[in-house]
């Protein structure tokens, strides 16, 4: 993966992801045209497809929904880097099939604007704008497995036995 950083900051909650107003709909294209909305109200303008989150501790913090990280990558973020995460958030970005990665340094030394690439089978995080390398312990198969499928849903589709 490889793209445009767009750097937020601590503490951001899953309404200022996909603010509450916007969850009377599960529709991906829906959610995807008010991410960041309230965090950053140009975002969804900016973003392109493939362009990575960068944020600080406690990403994803707030309510367990499944409309934040669903909206990120229906808005074409191909990845989130962060100090940390909300547990919720990393599983249910996970369980829709959107990577995501903690590495404190990484995030700290991103900028918005920079350039980053991200190897999942390795996990190497390379921020190209400031010739920066940094390692993080690559997922487990299975998990690299259900990102690769689109979520656990199709991961387990994929992986049902075939009758007849």
């Amino acid at each position: 993966m490889k793209g445009t950083v767009h750097k937020f900051g601590d503490d951001v909650n899953t309404d200022l992801i996909v603010p509450a107003r916007y969850l009377n709909t599960s529709d991906a294209a829906e959610l995807a045209s008010h991410c960041m909305e309230d965090a950053d109200p140009g975002f969804v303008k900016r973003k392109r497809p493939g362009d990575i989150i960068v944020g600080g501790r406690n990403f994803g913090c707030g309510s367990s929904r499944e409309h934040a990280p669903l909206a990120m990558k229906a808005a074409g973020v191909s990845c989130v880097v962060a100090a940390s995460f909300a547990r919720i958030f990393f599983r249910n970005s996970i369980n829709i099939g959107l990577p995501i990665l903690v590495c404190p340094q990484a995030a700290a030394d991103a900028r918005s604007g920079d350039e980053m690439s991200v190897e999942l089978d390795s996990g190497t995080i390379r921020n190209l704008t400031r010739g920066k390398t940094y390692s993080v312990p690559p997922f487990p198969e299975e998990m690299r497995r259900i990102i690769r499928s689109g979520g656990l849903m199709s991961f387990v589709k994929e992986s049902a036995p075939r009758k007849g």
